[in-house]
C-alpha cells in the first residue's frame, strides 16, 4: 500500500487531478454495473474508493506543504520589513 502512495506522490498535480477523474469515472461505472446486477467483483468498488481517498490526501499535503511554504515566505518578509523600519 505504500508503494502506490509514493507512486502518487511523484506525480505532477495536473497528473494526479487526471487519475482522479478517471477514477471517479470507474467508481461510477462500477456502482452502475452493481444496481443492474452485471458487477461480479463488489470489492472493487472498494478499491477504487481507496484510490480516490489516497489521492486526494497526497494533494491535500501538497495543498497544506505550499501554505506552510508561502506562511514561511510572508513572515520572513514581514521580520525582514520591521527590521528595516526600525
Amino acid at each position: 500500500m505504500a508503494s502506490k502512495t509514493a507512486e502518487l506522490r511523484e506525480l505532477t498535480d495536473a497528473q494526479l487531478l487526471e487519475r482522479a477523474e478517471s477514477a471517479k469515472e470507474e467508481l461510477f461505472n462500477l456502482r452502475f454495473q452493481l444496481a443492474t446486477g452485471q458487477l461480479d467483483d463488489s470489492s472493487s468498488i472498494k478499491k477504487v474508493r481507496h484510490e480516490i481517498a489516497r489521492i486526494a490526501t497526497v494533494m491535500r499535503q501538497r495543498d497544506f506543504e505550499a501554505a506552510a511554504t508561502d506562511a514561511e515566505a510572508g513572515a520572513a518578509g514581514t521580520e525582514s520589513g520591521t527590521e528595516s523600519e526600525r
